[in-house]
């Protein structure tokens, strides 16, 4: 499911993803991926370049950073959410 149909994702998954997201902007995507709830891990395959979140047991967010490099090391530039969808088991 693309964002843009994101009205279609349950509300209770709408909010982890808005939780998990003002937690990346105020402390950090290094912080947030160490939220052991939500799992945070990079995908393999067709989908490598990406990674993955645990919304809860079905649903996940997928994402991309770009970086780049400054004189105090890499800067992470952006964090792209660009799928939200029902985990296939």
């Amino acid at each position: 499911m693309q964002l843009n149909n994101l009205k279609k994702v349950p509300l209770h998954i709408r909010k982890n993803l808005n939780l998990w997201i003002l937690t990346a902007q105020e402390e950090g995507i290094e912080k947030a991926r160490k939220i052991p709830g939500y799992h945070d891990e990079p995908l393999q395959g067709d989908k490598i370049g990406r990674r993955s979140i645990r919304l809860n047991r079905q649903w996940r967010g997928e994402y991309i950073e770009t970086q780049s490099e400054e004189n105090t090391g890499i800067v992470i530039d952006l964090i792209l959410v660009i799928e939200v969808h029902p985990h296939d088991y």
